[in-house]
């Protein structure tokens, strides 16, 4: 630990912490020094990632049920810091997206926000907490074949600047927009819409991202700490784009 952003003490909830970007957040903000807790749809993978950070718990969280939000929030007494992380993808334009499938995304990726938040929110105004949400570029520019997707990430966007100006000195919150970030997330895409082809694709990927790889759950990782940490601290209501150069292109 550094006495650069360092959140030591902290109490920091990470939703879909046990994979990923997830994951690689959990680590990071650990080692600046906060108390985390993984919650996680997965409690076994949650389990595994808390068994080998200083100061970890696992929690079984549905970020879609209100009942198994709550349930896990009778156990925390105070709460510094949440990562809204959950998210779902899907592939399609609006003809080839079923009502179904683009409730189901609005659901994981939108109205979990809400609920996950809503139930965090008086412990943040509590300790003048920081709310960061996982975003997505896909929420400032149109992505091909993602209508769903790109609809979910851009209410991300909104409700995290509304929260910002109904609450501007009682908590931060701020929204990080990746690129596309190597992860369990862009495999599972790579092989459930383009396993006969899945390099071809993957280096497409990497082509439309100025820099010229994929970026990394680290990276990621790195800014939310960053975010968190009080040399952040008159950055709110921001939306921080985080893509190799993908939208400045």
């Amino acid at each position: 630990m550094t006495n650069t952003f360092h959140l030591e003490n902290k109490i920091a909830l990470i939703t879909g912490g046990a994979s990923g970007i997830g994951a690689a957040t959990a680590r990071e903000l650990s080692r600046a020094g906060a108390h985390i807790l993984i919650a996680d749809i997965n409690l076994l993978a949650a389990q595994t990632l808390a068994a080998e950070l200083p100061h970890a718990t696992a929690i079984a969280m549905d970020v879609t049920s209100s009942v198994s939000i709550a349930a896990a929030f009778t156990n925390i007494s105070r709460l510094d810091i949440l990562v809204n992380n959950a998210g779902i993808g899907l592939v399609g334009d609006i003809t080839r997206t079923s009502e179904e499938d683009f409730a189901r995304v609005m659901l994981v990726n939108v109205h979990s926000v809400f609920l996950v938040t809503q139930a965090a929110f008086p412990l943040l105004l509590a300790s003048h907490g920081s709310i960061v949400n996982i975003g997505s570029v896909a929420g400032s520019v149109g992505v091909k074949q993602r209508f769903a997707y790109c609809a979910s990430k851009g209410a991300v966007q909104a409700l995290t600047r509304q929260i910002a100006v109904d609450y501007p000195k009682e908590l931060r919150i701020n929204c990080i927009a990746p690129g596309t970030v190597q992860t369990p997330f862009v495999e599972g895409y790579l092989d459930k819409y383009h396993a006969h082809e899945k390099e071809k694709v993957r280096a497409e990927l990497v082509a439309r991202q100025p820099i010229g790889r994929l970026g990394t759950p680290e990276d990621i990782a790195s800014l939310v700490r960053f975010l968190c940490s009080r040399e952040a601290e008159f950055i709110n209501g921001a939306v921080i784009p985080i893509d190799g150069g993908w939208t400045a292109a």
